[in-house]
């Protein structure tokens, strides 16, 4: 037993990094006297040549590896919360109800409406108790679905940052108290998220009348989100996006490898700048959101703008964006450090560093530096396990061991008594 939990041990040990086994490196340009958390953004150059997630990427300090940390600032999407409508009824001006809202800051209000082709004017007021006397009115805005004209839907309500605990709303328009089902909060973020671009474009192509936009993204590289520009004509719009993702063709390493999938989701643009019925409606969605998909090697990114018999929106840009990341570590004023990379056999390394981190308010901005060769790179040496080199083996193995449990079981068959 005690030969088999080493063997065990043994198979499932991962690779330990070495200098030596990383194909590349870049050196990382501390300021002078920096002694402390020190941190630099990560550019997307850095993804091409490392693992799925920045799992090989190691800091060195001369041959010494260093504790790190890569986070974002913000997270990737904002968290919503869900609310029930409290006294929802019909008044003399339209429906009403309040809702008590969470402890804490809020700006959008997303309300959760049935119905179509409809146009109505929300008043919202707020206090700190469930009276009529206190109120704060927030705003007075539009919502509605227009899709019969081509230019969406939208009950989202952009009230001003707030700490109200409780919201009361009042509906003028085609809105019964039957159709509102309740209301759906964004909380507003410590700070607001940083992107970085990966690739921008303005060059279309017009294929059954739909616009076509196209990007290639190095290995490894994450997209998470698509950001349109659009120029002044048509002024108002509504389009659905088509977003496909498909590695780019390589060879295969051998013909039982089968080839990676592609990838397609999709989403909605909206700029609507006009007046309806009096209403005055000034709304924009300019973004969708990215499917997390990661090829080992370049991808073809296909954003295709659905233009139906409409106009084509007439796009200043579109751009495939990342949030920044920021690679954190504690320096040593007068030392050197150096980012290796290239080595796919590693796991990603978990830290106590990591584990405990906590971002300083003014850490030292460090600088990362041209990527280079590793001059002292030589291959890892194979250390797969003896059945993985030689697979064969093994089954020639079960195949003696068979024959020989066949063999004694006959064996016994032909000494054992006769029965009466």
């Amino acid at each position: 037993m005690k030969i088999l939990a080493t063997l065990a041990l043994f198979l499932l040990a991962a690779p330990a990094p070495e200098i030596q086994y990383f194909h590349f490196e870049r050196p990382i340009v501390v300021p002078p006297q920096s002694n402390g958390q020190t941190c630099l953004i990560v550019d997307t150059s850095l993804f091409a040549h490392t693992s799925s997630q920045l799992a090989d990427l190691r800091l060195y300090q001369g041959a010494t590896e260093t504790p790190y940390v890569v986070r974002s600032d913000v997270p990737v999407t904002s968290s919503e919360q869900r609310i029930s409508p409290l006294n929802l009824g019909q008044g003399a001006n339209g429906t009403a109800f309040d809702a008590e809202m969470p402890a804490g800051k809020y700006s959008d209000l997303q309300l959760n409406v049935n119905g179509h082709d409809f146009l109505a004017t929300v008043t919202v007021t707020g206090s700190q108790t469930q009276t009529v006397a206190s109120r704060t009115r927030l705003g007075e805005f539009t919502i509605f679905d227009l899709t019969k004209q081509k230019l969406g839907r939208s009950t989202i309500l952009h009230l001003p940052e707030s700490d109200f605990r409780f919201l009361h709303f009042q509906i003028a328009g085609p809105i019964l108290p039957e159709d509102v089902t309740g209301l759906s909060v964004t909380r507003v973020p410590v700070s607001q998220p940083k992107y970085v671009t990966i690739a921008q474009t303005a060059t279309s192509t017009l294929k059954d009348r739909n616009s076509i936009f196209e990007f290639t993204v190095p290995a490894h590289t994450p997209v998470e989100r698509i950001v349109f520009a659009p120029g002044q004509n048509p002024p108002s719009f509504s389009r659905d996006v088509e977003i496909g993702v498909a590695p780019v063709a390589r060879p295969a390493p051998d013909d039982a490898a089968e080839p990676p999938q592609p990838f397609t989701t999709s989403g909605n643009i909206l700029r609507v700048h006009t007046v309806r019925d009096g209403h005055r409606i000034d709304e924009e969605h300019l973004t969708v959101n990215a499917p997390q998909v990661y090829f080992d090697g370049p991808a073809k990114w296909t954003v295709t703008i659905e233009n139906r018999d409409d106009v084509p929106v007439q796009m200043n840009a579109v751009g495939l964006e990342m949030l920044e990341r920021k690679l954190c570590f504690d320096a040593n004023a007068g030392n050197s450090y150096t980012l290796y990379f290239g080595d796919n056999t590693l796991a990603a390394p978990q830290y106590d560093y990591a584990t405990l981190f906590v971002l300083q308010q003014s850490p030292a901005i460090a600088q990362l530096g041209t990527e280079t060769a590793n001059l002292s790179y030589r291959p890892r040496p194979d250390e797969r396990p003896f059945t993985e080199k030689h697979p064969a083996l093994l089954w020639i193995a079960l195949i003696m061991v068979i024959a020989l449990l066949g063999a004694v079981a006959f064996r016994s068959f032909k000494a054992a008594p006769p029965t009466n």
